[in-house]
């Protein structure tokens, strides 16, 4: 679980938007479409690149990818 670094970055960047309830629905619901996210963000880093330090975005599709890691940033999002 190398992404938990980042949980904090994102639970507070979720409760600034006020969409950590939105993104713990999505996560809790989107299933088997959350690997194919995680793919969508691999082919996208390219384009992406200097928006977030790359081990952040390889941290959310270990995040998206792992049913085990997507249930306890769920766990992390709700104790905030």
């Amino acid at each position: 679980m190398q992404g938990q670094k980042y949980w904090s970055k994102w639970a507070q960047f979720l409760q600034h938007w006020k969409v950590q309830e939105l993104a713990t629905v999505f996560l809790e619901a989107s299933g088997p479409l959350k690997i194919i996210m995680a793919q969508g963000v691999y082919l996208s880093q390219p384009f992406l690149r200097g928006t977030m330090p790359n081990g952040e975005w390889d941290a959310l599709t270990m995040l998206l990818e792992d049913e085990q890691e997507s249930r306890s940033f769920i766990r992390y999002l709700r104790e905030e």
